[in-house]
């Protein structure tokens, strides 16, 4: 998989499995440092902002004449751009470092660097302790990159962990990672104010900043020039962007800024993600509604079903208040289709709580949802207040749990579908057949269709369904 660069299947904050180790590879890149006669190499673990983020590294190392490769044995840096999420991460991280190890015996002079979430946390362990790195780059920091580099090429370790208050790339056009041309997306702020008791992010990637409003406006604009037709607006919780006019004063919400993106152009279709329920509006979903090209479909993770559980999980909202704000979802956006993450076996979770959670998939009726058993992350609230008391196999049984009635809400929720035709955008071929095609509607659901000889990738067309899995609905182009 490490040598592989398949088509993004869709611009998710959360961990994709498929996707974990991700090569960056791409023909923009490789043609913008042809004068150049390093190579480097890049992996991505973890959620959509650190696939976003390697963009950004490939950007800033083009501009300083490093190639891109999929062949690390001919790399003279091997990048590895982190996830602390889950403990499950890091033992894959650190397995893959040993392998990096053996490649700089073989080829002296190689530099290996940790980027990302991780790097804070384990800077430590990897340079001092089991000496695996010669760089150490936090995510607000890689415009340090050759710098750094140049300070380990000369037998010194380059680290540079400093959080940042007002570093959001604004100005880097990044290298795409994806090869189809036709999605793209778009960090739109960095960092997380909210103090989920378990979660890392406000420690590795700081407090929240929103970029210059009109940059991604540009950005958006370029892609679609560019011939992309789709972007995804990328943040920890985009519903809380906020954006300050300096020459006028006046704020920029991020209903206006999807209005704005929107409004590029109506064949470029617009999807976000991350939405923390407390924050997305009604003036978010009415602006969702109104336009045709921002996509019916909103990442709204619950967590937990249970008031209790949720309160320590520090999310700032019960259970009512959350079913409260999926019926409004629905008043105001019936074809609305709403996915979430849910944790099992949080500390002190009972079985009747976690009853709470099973149903909560279904009053939500969730198209879709990352499932995961709860991983307790060093230097978050609940490892410092909280007993991680329930124990592996109640957790495990739990998730099964949790998982087997998801995948029969998504099998539901896609026969309704059944007859219905979609418009939908054409991102290439189907992972099967290289005689269907593959896309999305404006509900995030994948559809597969056997070709028609006038179109191509970046098409729209109507595909009408005509059977179903919980995953994917299979249609035909219909006029």
């Amino acid at each position: 998989m490490y040598n592989d660069n398949p088509t993004l299947e869709g611009l998710k904050k959360e961990i994709d499995e498929s996707k974990q180790g991700e090569v960056f590879f791409q023909g923009e890149a490789a043609n913008t440092a042809d004068a150049g006669n390093k190579h480097f190499y890049i992996e991505s673990y973890g959620c959509q902002m650190n696939f976003s983020d390697s963009e950004i590294v490939a950007s800033i190392l083009a501009e300083s004449g490093y190639r891109p490769t999929r062949n690390m044995e001919e790399s003279d840096l091997i990048l590895i751009n982190t996830c602390s999420i889950r403990e499950k991460a890091e033992e894959t991280v650190r397995k893959r470092l040993r392998i990096f190890d053996k490649v700089k015996e073989s080829r002296p002079g190689t530099l290996v660097g940790v980027l990302g979430c991780m790097a804070e946390r384990l800077k430590s362990k990897f340079l001092e302790q089991e000496k695996l790195v010669d760089l150490v780059v936090g995510p607000d920091a890689y415009r340090d990159l050759p710098a750094l580099i140049s300070t380990a090429e000369e037998g010194d370790k380059g680290i540079n962990v400093f959080l940042s208050r007002e570093e959001t790339y604004a100005d880097i056009s990044p290298l795409r990672l994806d090869s189809n041309g036709v999605t793209a997306f778009i960090s739109i702020m960095r960092g997380c104010d909210n103090m989920c008791s378990f979660c890392v992010v406000p420690f590795t990637r700081g407090r929240e900043r929103s970029r210059n409003a009109f940059s991604i406006v540009a950005e958006a604009t370029d892609l679609y020039e560019k011939g992309y037709r789709e972007v995804t607006l990328l943040g920890q919780n985009v519903d809380s962007y906020k954006w300050e006019n300096p020459e006028t004063g006046a704020p920029v919400t991020f209903a206006q800024l999807l209005e704005m993106v929107a409004q590029v152009h109506p064949d470029l279709r617009v999807r976000f993600s991350t939405s923390h329920p407390k924050d997305i509006t009604d003036e978010v979903l009415y602006t969702m509604a109104r336009n045709e090209n921002i996509c019916k479909y909103i990442h709204l993770p619950v967590q937990s079903g249970n008031s209790r559980v949720l309160d320590l999980m520090n999310r700032t909202y019960s259970r009512e208040w959350y079913m409260d704000k999926v019926r409004r979802i629905y008043e105001i956006m019936p074809d609305c289709a709403i996915s979430s993450d849910i944790i099992a076996g949080f500390c002190t979770e009972t079985e009747e709580e976690h009853a709470e959670t099973l149903s909560m998939i279904e009053f939500a009726q969730y198209s879709m949802s990352y499932m995961f058993m709860y991983s307790e992350r060093p230097g978050t609230l609940a490892e410092r207040k909280f007993e991680d008391d329930i124990p592996e196999e109640i957790k495990k049984r739990r998730l099964q749990e949790i998982v087997r009635l998801q995948t029969a809400t998504s099998l539901q929720h896609n026969q309704k579908d059944i007859g219905k035709t979609f418009k939908v955008l054409i991102e290439g071929d189907s992972k099967k057949s290289d005689q269907d095609f593959k896309g999305r509607n404006t509900q995030n659901k994948m559809l597969v269709f056997p070709k028609k000889s006038d179109l191509q990738p970046g098409d729209y067309c109507y595909v009408k369904v005509n059977e179903v899995t919980s995953a994917t609905l299979i249609g035909e182009i219909v006029d």
